[in-house]
């Protein structure tokens, strides 16, 4: 897709339509007094690639943090495909959800952490296999196949029998993406995933996702402080400052048109701005 159809076709980050697949809605997320998020209203619709920018303690790994059920909102409410996540209606009113409502709407989602957690006395194979048979319950020979399928499109489709200490940064990495995909998740999280990477296996990693992202089909929200890789990959750009979306917008208006001095200085620790 060429860069003005992206910009023509997608909807902005924060509107309602028919296609959306994630929504926050007033979120608000606190550590006794200190506010991370304040107010987040965001829309991700079915397909998009979203880009999560901000510094430190932005409230960006927050955000994707909360969909994954690793941390709970204080207030609003997150939707997962048309589901509530953090909660349930019974009886018409909506209550905190149980363990058992959490899993189930989370089954949606995969995540690729900054660390590869693998396990390192299980092969590749097995890394990637784990979850679909004891989690899904898919046939094993299915999950292999799936496995396979996965590996061989993040370039590792001949390292299914050697272990994760037999693999490098980037290769691990591409393991940990793969992991994920096999779970056919309806939404991919990834956070910083090139940030433990020496400088020589950035690329290989964001080109995985470079081939993944142009697939179309994969919801996508990617932390990355990688703003090339950004411009190129996303539909939507956010700017997360102080808790809140401090810019939002086409990739080429963000990145390289900022309207705020914090946007301009953000991005002149990574690239030249006119």
């Amino acid at each position: 897709m060429t860069e003005e159809a992206r910009e023509e076709t997608v909807e902005t980050p924060g509107e309602d339509n028919a296609n959306t697949i994630v929504s926050y809605k007033n979120v608000k997320k606190a550590f006794g007094d200190t506010v991370v998020l304040n107010d987040l209203n965001l829309n991700v619709n079915q397909g998009e690639k979203v880009a999560l920018i901000g510094p430190s303690g932005s409230g960006k790994t927050t955000i994707i943090r909360m969909l994954m059920t690793l941390e709970q909102p204080t207030e609003g409410t997150i939707e997962v495909d048309g589901e509530m996540l953090w909660h349930k209606e019974v009886k018409g009113e909506f209550v905190p959800a149980d363990e058992k409502h959490l899993r189930k709407v989370r089954g949606s989602i995969g995540m690729v952490f900054q660390q590869y957690n693998l396990f390192p006395h299980m092969t590749i194979m097995r890394n990637c296999t784990e979850a679909p048979v004891h989690v899904l319950g898919v046939d094993k020979n299915e999950a292999k196949a799936r496995a396979q399928e996965m590996l061989d499109k993040v370039g590792l489709g001949d390292k299914v029998d050697q272990y994760p200490a037999q693999l490098s940064g980037g290769q691990q990495q591409r393991v940990a993406i793969a992991r994920s995909l096999v779970m056919q998740p309806k939404v991919m999280l990834f956070d910083e995933v090139t940030a433990a990477l020496d400088p020589e296996l950035v690329g290989e990693v964001l080109e995985v996702l470079k081939d993944i992202a142009s697939e179309g089909d994969t919801t996508m929200m990617i932390i990355t402080h990688e703003m090339e890789f950004a411009r190129d990959v996303a539909d939507h750009v956010l700017f997360l400052d102080n808790g809140k979306i401090a810019e939002q917008g086409h990739p080429r208006n963000v990145l390289e048109n900022p309207q705020s001095e914090r946007l301009q200085s953000f991005l002149g620790r990574f690239i030249e701005t006119n």
